[in-house]
């Protein structure tokens, strides 16, 4: 103890200012609630016993030479409230306080929040940020969340969050079982436990789920793992706390699944990434509480299947799998990108019988086709539409007028384009007697579409057009011709994210497009809003000078503009 209060003296020059500030304000409260102020101090203003023996350094009015210290006196409260006060401090100042007094050092050794990472040590380097992790910063990492732990009663933690990087160069399997059963006992609430495991680690830490078994359990609201292997069993109906899970790389079957899940009664969010062991997921029916089910990556996954009375937002990220999600979902998002699946056509021809009471879906895909088969019903209460896809040259984006007759009720369309520069299709003649139309088709209920990568192609100009004439109450049209979803005044480099030269000159041909074709045709009460590349980060002018672009007349043919096609 006596080189723990030595230590206090050379640490409370130190200490960060949010910590007398915390603590004011916090004295501030209950002074509000009608503590008396006797006492109070100022910022800095902490009286020690350390700081009462002679010849502090930090205490001493460095403009004398006397012996004579600063002293202030501590307000007179309740060691509850100062253990909640302590509690509050983030993780460094509260341990920096430990060594104020024997009190603080208490409140240390019983410090509720243990969120023990990079961030939270002030270990983030700025070699770290562009290399990855370094072993020096995992080194000291691990060394640190030993001695914290080695250090802390165990008793009165509500939060445990590890960050173990190299895992396990730096610490062994052992020393993560011995941490987990200091913190992890009964009354915690929130187990986060993120290892980053080496790529030539032969094994895979087997979560040790006894650990739960001893009363931890039956506290326990939130629980986060990562790669490492989770083999529940039925002992684990402790868990009725449980209002979120999550599982990231962990090695987990269907089976493993089932016996878990079959006691989250309270149970309101699953997120499940990386899954691999995962064939069939079934979600039981006594989930009534299961309002959010996230599923990313698990590429082995077939068939997901929910009999959650009560699920309301449903979240895909992966190949095409069998979909069973039950009647009262509200909001999906489906993303397929890369893995061959045309989600549009799957949404158009499966979700309005499976999820007939959708409000929001958001799709997204890299494979695009132009068919549309004849849907089994109508999305009655779908009120919000976005498709992001990449679409082949010779994609039709008038299609989609299909999908939209399909949606009577729609407020919200957003059409997120993708494409190749190599072949896109010259529309700068006049094409206006040559443009499709559909009547008949009337949207009363859209208010706000945005196209964001708006492009120079016909079907396009079609699809906008069509809007334009049959959205009846059409209040705003966004197209947005800068193909970036990072802006100058939002990036940390002050710059926005780069566009290639086809990509410009592509904007540009967007720009003459939306002037020819589209400007006549906005009512009066419609708000048009055309998005251009940044001109100063990306230079429209500079290169249409290079090219010596003019817009041709309105007589010149398409062939005629000197474009072509971009190289």
């Amino acid at each position: 103890m006596t080189d723990l209060l030595v230590c206090m003296e050379d640490n409370l020059c130190t200490f960060s200012p949010c910590i007398s500030f915390v603590l004011v304000g916090v004295l501030g409260q209950k002074l509000d609630n009608g503590e008396t102020n006797r006492g109070l101090f100022f910022p800095y203003g902490l009286m020690t016993s350390a700081a009462k023996r002679k010849g502090s350094p930090c205490l001493q009015d460095d403009n004398s030479r006397s012996d004579k210290k600063l002293r202030y006196s501590m307000p007179s409260l309740p060691e509850d409230i100062w253990h909640h006060i302590h509690s509050l401090l983030p993780l460094r100042d509260a341990a920096r306080t430990a060594c104020v007094s024997r009190t603080f050092l208490g409140f240390w050794r019983c410090y509720p929040n243990l969120t023990i990472t990079r961030e939270t040590l002030g270990l983030v380097r700025l070699e770290d940020e562009k290399d990855g992790m370094s072993y020096e910063t995992s080194c000291d990492l691990a060394t640190k969340i030993d001695h914290i732990l080695r250090n802390h009663s165990g008793t009165g933690v509500k939060a445990l969050k590890l960050e173990i990087n190299d895992f396990p160069v730096f610490c062994t399997y052992g020393d993560l079982d011995r941490w987990l059963h200091i913190a992890v006992r009964p009354g915690i609430e929130k187990l986060d436990l993120w290892l980053r495991p080496i790529l030539s680690a032969v094994s895979v830490y087997n979560f040790p789920c006894s650990l739960l078994l001893n009363g931890s359990g039956k506290s326990l609201r939130h629980l986060h793992l990562s790669s490492c292997t989770f083999r529940p069993t039925a002992g684990l109906d402790c868990l009725r706390s449980l209002t979120s899970l999550e599982l990231y790389e962990v090695r987990v079957t269907e089976d493993d699944l089932r016996c878990l899940l079959s006691s989250l009664v309270a149970l309101e969010e699953l997120r499940l990434v990386d899954c691999e062991e995962l064939i069939f997921l079934k979600i039981p029916s006594l989930l009534q509480r299961l309002s959010n089910l996230v599923v990313h990556d698990c590429e082995n996954l077939e068939v997901i299947e929910s009999k959650a009375p009560n699920l309301s937002g449903f979240e895909y990220m992966g190949p095409q799998v069998q979909l069973s999600l039950g009647d009262s979902l509200q909001d999906i998002y489906i993303n397929g990108s890369g893995r061959g699946w045309d989600i549009v056509h799957y949404a158009w021809a499966k979700l309005p019988c499976m999820v007939p009471n959708l409000e929001v879906l958001e799709i997204s895909t890299s494979y695009l086709s132009d068919t549309l088969v004849v849907p089994a019903g109508k999305f009655l209460h779908l009120r919000h539409l976005f498709i992001d896809g990449f679409c082949r040259p010779d994609y039709d984006h008038f299609s989609l007028v299909s999908f939209l007759d399909a949606c009577p009720y729609l407020e919200t369309f957003r059409l997120f384009v993708e494409h190749d520069f190599m072949e896109d299709e010259l529309v700068l003649g006049d094409f206006s007697h040559d443009l499709r139309q559909m009547p008949g088709h009337l949207h009363s209920n859209i208010k706000d579409v945005q196209i964001l990568g708006f492009y120079s192609t016909k079907s396009i100009i079609e699809l906008t057009c069509h809007i334009l004439e049959n959205a009846t109450s059409l209040e705003s049209l966004t197209l947005d011709t800068s193909y970036t979803a990072i802006l100058c005044s939002d990036s940390k480099n002050g710059k926005c994210l780069p566009m290639n030269r086809d990509m410009i000159m592509e904007a540009h041909k967007a720009l003459l497009a939306v002037k020819r074709y589209i400007l006549g045709k906005v009512p009066s009460s419609v708000e048009l809003k055309v998005v251009e590349p940044c001109s100063r980060c990306n230079d429209l002018e500079i290169l249409v000078q290079e090219r010596k672009l003019v817009e041709p007349a309105q007589s010149e043919s398409a062939q005629e503009f000197p474009l072509g096609k971009n190289k």
